[in-house]
């Protein structure tokens, strides 16, 4: 099968290379000129054969936006286009009735593999009519990891970028899970041996995870983590996540706190703990610490 696909940084680039070793033809495009195949989208779309295939991998917004605007002018009723992005699921709708206005098919792919995508196969969770689907089907099959699992058709458009969005929002939890977990073992004087401790609950235990897996490479190469800031960046999607959650009236105070986490990291010196510290010197004359 022939596909185009467009952003070819990280996850792109891998992607591109494990469809090719699956025996399919990929023209990929990207502003780097040193990873590109084509010159422009132009160049793109031209080498593809109708009813062309084209893979969108950008950052989500007006990048894709832009992306999509430009496809809109470039290809033909009875092609495809697909957002593997980050995009948040409401955009999917828009994009899909923009382009379905010149019979253009549209298909939100929320990918889940990072790095490791290359070696160990991409989670997908697709979205949009099944005709469009299905159509893709060999190129699913490319990218999803061996065995029965790791794709899944999971409703209309939107369905998979929605998926996506609960995946990466439990992932954070997740996270904050394992990160609270090692504080306060690193805390206590009687453990003194924290690393090995992660690395013991790798087998048998019923938090063994890839995340468990991750962490303990992280602390073989840095065993305390004295190397790392304590900040923690969010990409966006657990606020969609929290957003929704309130649209919906549905409690998830374990990833809703994970969030908030995150923007904790941010301040060196906690406003909110200095209300605090001055309101328990207030009412119990708490000692408070001066800069």
């Amino acid at each position: 099968m022939q596909l185009g696909l467009i952003g070819l940084g990280k996850m792109g680039g891998n992607m591109r290379e494990r469809i090719r070793r699956a025996g399919h033809t990929v023209i990929g495009y990207d502003r780097n000129a040193d990873v590109s195949d084509v010159k422009s989208l132009e160049e793109l779309v031209e080498k593809l054969d109708a009813p062309r295939t084209v893979w969108v991998m950008v950052p989500a917004g007006h990048a894709t936006q832009s992306v999509v605007d430009e496809l809109k002018d470039l290809l033909s009723e009875g092609d495809t286009v697909v957002d593997g992005g980050n995009s948040r699921w409401t955009d999917d709708e828009k994009h899909a009735a923009e382009l379905g206005i010149k019979g253009i098919g549209f298909v939100d792919a929320g990918v889940s593999g990072g790095v490791w995508g290359l070696q160990n196969g991409y989670a997908l969770m697709v979205g949009g009519d099944k005709q469009h689907v299905e159509r893709l089907h060999p190129i699913f099959e490319a990218l999803k990891p061996e065995g029965p699992y790791g794709y899944v058709h999971a409703g209309k458009v939107g369905a998979g970028h929605f998926s996506k969005m609960v995946h990466n929002g439990i992932e954070y939890a997740m996270m904050q899970a394992y990160a609270e977990g090692w504080e306060l073992l690193e805390k206590v004087k009687s453990v003194d041996n924290v690393r090995e401790v992660f690395r013991s609950w790798q087998e048998g235990t019923v938090i063994r995870s890839w995340l468990l897996d991750l962490a303990v490479n992280a602390l073989d190469d840095d065993e305390h983590l004295d190397k790392l800031k304590g900040f923690a960046q969010d990409s966006g999607e657990g606020r969609w996540t929290v957003e929704a959650a309130i649209d919906n009236a549905v409690p998830l105070p374990a990833i809703t706190a994970s969030l908030f986490a995150r923007f904790a990291s941010r301040q060196d010196d906690s406003p909110q703990m200095k209300m605090i510290a001055a309101l328990r010197n207030q009412f119990g004359g708490h000692a408070v610490e001066s800069k």
